[in-house]
């Protein structure tokens, strides 16, 4: 039987994630809470053949350190990365084994972003729920707001300027576009196309277990 743990729970609830990638007659899915420093040593114990890392704390407690996961890959496990920590961590080891998927593990890889605090995010310590957006997320929808007409390249910046220069857990669309130099209507359209935008930390955790299903473990 094939054993699988993956960290998540923030940018992917856990009851979504299994519609994805579930427990059968073949193979075992543990879902985690989001990683922190010392959880992959207890992990290792459990013997798992793939982990995948989606979410994992930054600031409440230690992060997962690059030595963890480097251990888990020298034993022969595969770890695989996206969305949030595990994007991160992705790619400061992909060149050493660990397998970075989807946007914002590109992001980080090209080096569009470099610091944690881009895909940090406030939560609900007990629900795991979201209270902040993260820069990330921002950008993304920001950058597709100028592909769409909606905003021109001078209005993104602003934005984005905006945001980064918040603390992390104060970040969200409506304070962003309080102190922006956009006018009403023009706030209006950005708000309602924010509002049918995808959520693409979510969508990385999506392509991650999928990625899993299809091509390591060959679920149908």
């Amino acid at each position: 039987m094939t054993k699988i743990i993956i960290y998540t729970g923030l940018s992917l609830p856990f009851e979504e994630a299994r519609e994805i990638l579930d427990s059968n007659d073949d193979v075992e899915v543990i879902y985690k809470r989001p990683i922190q420093r010392g959880d992959l040593s207890l992990a290792l114990k459990e013997n798992p053949d793939i982990i995948g890392i989606i979410d994992g704390v930054f600031h409440q407690n230690s992060a997962v350190g690059h030595k963890e996961i480097l251990k888990a890959i020298n034993e022969g496990i595969k770890v695989y990365g996206a969305s949030s920590m595990g994007a991160l961590r992705a790619s400061e080891l992909d060149s050493l084994g660990m397998t970075g998927i989807g946007y914002c593990y590109k992001q980080y890889a090209t080096r569009e972003i470099e610091s944690d605090d881009d895909v940090a995010v406030m939560l609900d310590s007990e629900t795991l729920e979201p209270l902040s957006i993260p820069l990330i997320s921002m950008k993304y929808v920001f950058t597709n707001a100028v592909d769409k007409n909606i905003i021109s390249e001078t209005e993104k910046e602003e934005l984005l300027k905006i945001a980064k220069s918040e603390f992390y857990p104060k970040r969200n669309y409506g304070a962003t576009l309080a102190k922006s130099s956009l006018d009403n209507d023009k706030k209006t359209e950005l708000i309602n196309f924010i509002r049918e935008s995808k959520d693409i930390k979510k969508e990385d955790a999506k392509e991650l277990l999928e990625t899993i299903k299809n091509e390591v473990i060959g679920i149908d």
